[in-house]
């Protein structure tokens, strides 16, 4: 039932607001999902990009709890649906997740959300180059643009696709067959001469984002990224 939960409260835009917030498209869910701040929208990506995570939802449940003689209250920003069993998080910039209230608040979270066998944890600024490089290739993470559905598969020699799908599907298998371990991105990006260009480059990104293929990246992506055949 969590999993369909509708947000515990939604944000607000106001002149002045301290911070940002929005609604991000994710492939994992195929719908939107908010945040309220940019290192919210950074954890999403994340999410999005990781393949042990099958649902998020944000701000899930208000959490009540006696601590210490008092009840406390706290909405946790997302609940994740992992191959591991739900992940409850926190995303909190680094120096204010130190300090004590929030230390407080986390603990008590952390130690509720175990009773149930559930995992927490809190999440902070991820390194620079890092989240640069899972930002980027998001923007190629909109299956529908590539993957070929059953109206493209019924076409007739000859018949284009529907205008709406940006991309040619059938680059991607062609990109599968020819990019081999070891390769490094320049040479995906290469590796049909006789396909346009761009077509070619955005199928080995959304190929990357798919994780078709493992790349380092904890150095800004560039040709001599090198490509390993994801386990």
């Amino acid at each position: 039932m969590l999993y369909a939960a509708e947000p515990w409260r939604t944000f607000r835009w106001y002149m002045g607001q301290m911070h940002y917030s929005g609604s991000y498209w994710s492939s994992t869910q195929s719908d939107h999902v908010i945040y309220e701040s940019w290192l919210e929208l950074a954890r999403l990506l994340y999410a999005d990009f990781d393949r042990d995570v099958t649902a998020i939802v944000a701000q899930p449940f208000l959490l009540r709890a006696e601590v210490e003689g008092v009840l406390r209250r706290h909405i946790p920003d997302y609940l994740m649906a992992t191959t591991a069993g739900p992940l409850v998080v926190d995303v909190k910039p680094r120096h204010r997740a130190a300090k004590p209230e929030h230390a407080f608040t986390f603990a008590w979270t952390r130690e509720a959300v175990g009773s149930r066998g559930w995992r927490y944890e809190v999440w902070s600024e991820p390194p620079d180059a890092e989240l640069a490089n899972v930002r980027f290739l998001a923007g190629y993470r909109r299956d529908w643009l590539f993957e070929p559905d059953e109206e493209t598969c019924d076409l007739a020699v000859g018949e284009e696709p529907s205008p709406e799908r940006l991309f040619d599907p059938v680059i991607l298998d062609e990109v599968r067959d020819r990019v081999e371990d070891g390769d490094m991105l320049g040479e995906a990006f290469d590796c049909l001469p006789g396909r346009p260009a761009p077509l070619v480059r955005a199928g080995v990104l959304h190929l990357l984002w798919k994780q078709q293929w493992s790349v380092d990246l904890s150095v800004p992506l560039n040709a001599r990224s090198v490509l390993r055949t994801a386990s």
